[in-house]
């Protein structure tokens, strides 16, 4: 199969190509941060930037670079690839498997002319000692799961037949890349699981973790399986009080959440007072990375949920670069504030607009609201409902950026 050009991402990470700024990609495992790496490489050639020559490349996954363990090894490997004044490009591939990373890092960049990138499954590399010893230094950029629009174009370059309800296959198996080289449901699931099981493995459960490997599965599945929905860890600790587990307590709930979001298998949102104006600190939902992971925690259908869109539409705001929390208003909740420059609008999902019950609840969440933003509701409807001052968008018009949210 032949990758697709992950152009939303080049063009923002091209800016920085010749910048002293350390470029961070981070994202979840399988996510085409490699891919990414190489095609910047491609770009720097073909921009006549640099040449092969005064590139260094290391994926500390290949056992060809084993021996490399340390931060100092790295150093010295480095060193001896430097053979003139020249810039080189540094490319380091999950990084987070060698300890003190920073100290290499923080050495090249104060000591070498050097362009440096880096990759990492883990959404806290920027954090701890890097933070503290390159503070400034460093440009992150979070990478995702393909988008609708990429899932399109990956099947469109690769002459490969649409599912024939397209939008209904992404929804259901998500975007993870190499999960488009299965076509039946249980291969796709068994691709998805073995992804789920090298994120725990590797990143969570690893051999010095102290972490009960049973009890973390049995959260993280229930939670990625919940994905969208009100969040609550004592509900969960009570669930599983009544099925005879009485290890996990609120306690081990948040600590495990906190591991999923560093293996950046769920993103958590909070709450933002509409009224006041403020985000509050309490978190209010966990949204999946990608919605195949919540078919395959899940034991029911999924194709139908308002949740299973939700999320979907959560995961493309963040793609779009938006910054997105949850409205509380004082009588009840907006699905999303979509924010960005300083401007704002309100948003609502669900599946469809079926009936009148669901039309009344969905257009009134929006009454409690005083601010003049913008105000949306997305859908699967093809017939445009807008009214009422709410403007209604069909879902794959505005996945494919042919109908955009308006914010101000």
């Amino acid at each position: 199969m032949n990758n697709i050009l992950r152009s939303n991402y080049i063009n923002k990470i091209r800016d920085y190509y010749d910048s002293n700024l350390i470029k961070v990609l981070t994202g979840v495992r399988r996510c085409g941060k490699s891919v990414l790496l190489g095609q910047i490489k491609e770009d720097l050639l073909a921009l006549k930037i640099t040449d092969k020559e005064h590139m260094i490349s290391i994926n500390f996954e290949d056992v060809s670079f084993a021996k490399i363990n340390t931060y100092l090894k790295l150093n010295t490997y480095i060193l001896k690839q430097i053979k003139d004044e020249q810039k080189y490009f540094i490319f380091l591939d999950e990084i987070q498997h060698i300890k003190q990373f920073e100290k290499t890092l923080a050495s090249l960049k104060a000591t070498q002319h050097v362009s440096i990138f880096v990759t990492g499954s883990n959404s806290k590399l920027l954090s701890g000692r890097l933070a503290t010893l390159l503070v400034g230094r460093c440009r992150e950029f979070k990478i995702m799961p393909f988008s609708y629009e990429e899932y399109l174009a990956f099947h469109k370059q690769n002459n490969l037949p649409l599912p024939s309800e397209p939008l209904l296959d992404y929804l259901r198996y998500g975007g993870m890349p190499q999960r488009l080289d299965y076509k039946n449901e249980s291969d796709i699931k068994h691709y998805l699981d073995s992804v789920y099981s090298g994120i725990v493995n590797k990143d969570i459960c690893g051999p010095k973790s102290k972490i009960n490997k049973e009890n973390f599965n049995l959260i993280a599945k229930y939670i990625i399986a919940n994905s969208a929905k009100e969040f609550s860890a004592e509900r969960i600790a009570t669930y599983f009080l009544k099925n005879n587990n009485e290890d996990v307590n609120k306690r081990a709930i948040y600590r495990y959440l906190h591991k999923m979001e560093e293996a950046c298998l769920i993103t958590r949102v909070k709450r933002y007072d509409i009224a006041a104006k403020r985000t509050l600190k309490s978190i209010e939902k966990q949204f999946a990375i990608d919605n195949g992971f919540i078919l395959s925690s899940s034991s029911g259908e999924i194709i139908s949920s308002s949740h299973a869109l939700e999320n979907l539409v959560f995961n493309e705001l963040l793609y779009r670069g938006y910054e997105v929390r949850i409205g509380k208003t004082y009588k009840g909740e907006i699905d999303f504030v979509v924010m960005k420059d300083k401007k704002k609008c309100f948003l609502q999902v669900t599946y469809l607009l079926s009936d009148e019950s669901t039309i009344n609840r969905e257009f009134g969440a929006f009454d409690s609201v005083r601010d003049p933003a913008p105000r949306f509701i997305i859908s699967l409807d093809k017939v445009n409902m807008s009214g009422r001052g709410v403007t209604h968008l069909y879902i794959e018009d505005w996945l494919k950026g042919t109908k955009d949210l308006i914010l101000l």
